[in-house]
């Protein structure tokens, strides 16, 4: 075993798709969480009707997107041949550079944007909704039993 290889971060699928599921939990409710301080600032029905658009948004988020990037994401990782794979393939590694702008893009909408908060909100609260929903599907996937071997082959 060389040096290089002690180095190496590999999981188990299982693994992969757990941290896969909890990074998306976790960004999801971090954008929640967001969007809830700002919604405070605004009465009762103005919330109510903002929180609604963002579920709205969410869902449409889901459905046409995330849902399916995830689906896409546990059937690269079933798809590998090694069983140990590296810990930070749970994502494509080309969707890296569109993380990295995702997270400056929200960093400057918080500092910067012209829009106030709690419209800005319902952005943050469909994408916070979809990302969560989206990661329970990592967590169904962690949840099956591994496939057993079809007849006359072996492990």
């Amino acid at each position: 075993m060389t040096y290089l290889s002690k180095l190496y971060p590999a999981a188990t699928k299982k693994w992969l798709q757990l941290a896969a599921g909890l990074m998306w939990s976790g960004v999801g409710i971090m954008l929640i969480a967001f969007a809830s301080r700002w919604l405070k600032l605004v009465d009762g029905m103005t919330m109510l009707l903002l929180i609604f658009a963002g579920a709205v948004l969410g869902a449409a988020i889901y459905l046409f997107g995330f849902s399916k990037l995830a689906r896409k994401n546990i059937r690269r990782i079933n798809a590998y041949a090694r069983e140990r794979i590296c810990l930070f393939a749970f994502q494509e590694w080309k969707t890296y550079p569109l993380v990295a702008f995702m997270v400056f893009l929200g960093i400057y909408l918080r500092i910067y944007s012209p829009v106030p908060k709690p419209v800005l909100a319902i952005a943050y609260l469909g994408l916070g909704f979809s990302l969560f929903a989206s990661s329970l599907l990592y967590y169904r996937q962690v949840g099956l039993p591994k496939a057993a071997p079809a007849a006359g082959q072996e492990k």
